[in-house]
């Protein structure tokens, strides 16, 4: 696997188990926003609209909390053990910014 950096110059490198379950998230969080699309084109009712914008939502939530837990169990967890305390600022900013 080839790691390649990101936005904040670190990288993680994901077996296929793991991107695969992630990517299959965003695919039906995708499938959900074109389907809000779609009602918003038919002039659906407000209210139907809002109860799939709460699905995707939630959708959004649960694919963060899988990273989030992975996020925890692999880069936090071997950062601290090679003695980078400084991924615990990071995460606590992490759950901030998610918690906004």
């Amino acid at each position: 696997m080839e790691k390649r950096e990101c936005c904040s110059g670190k990288s993680k490198l994901r077996n296929d188990e793991e991107k695969k379950k992630l990517i299959s998230r965003l695919n039906r969080i995708e499938g959900q926003v074109g389907g809000i699309r779609r009602m918003i084109e038919r002039d659906a009712y407000c209210t139907d609209v809002l109860v799939q914008s709460a699905a995707v939502n939630a959708a959004i939530n649960a694919f963060n909390r899988e990273l989030l837990s992975s996020h925890i169990r692999s880069c936090v967890v071997e950062d601290i053990r090679n003695g980078k305390d400084e991924v615990i600022d990071d995460l606590l900013i992490t759950l901030q910014k998610l918690m906004k």
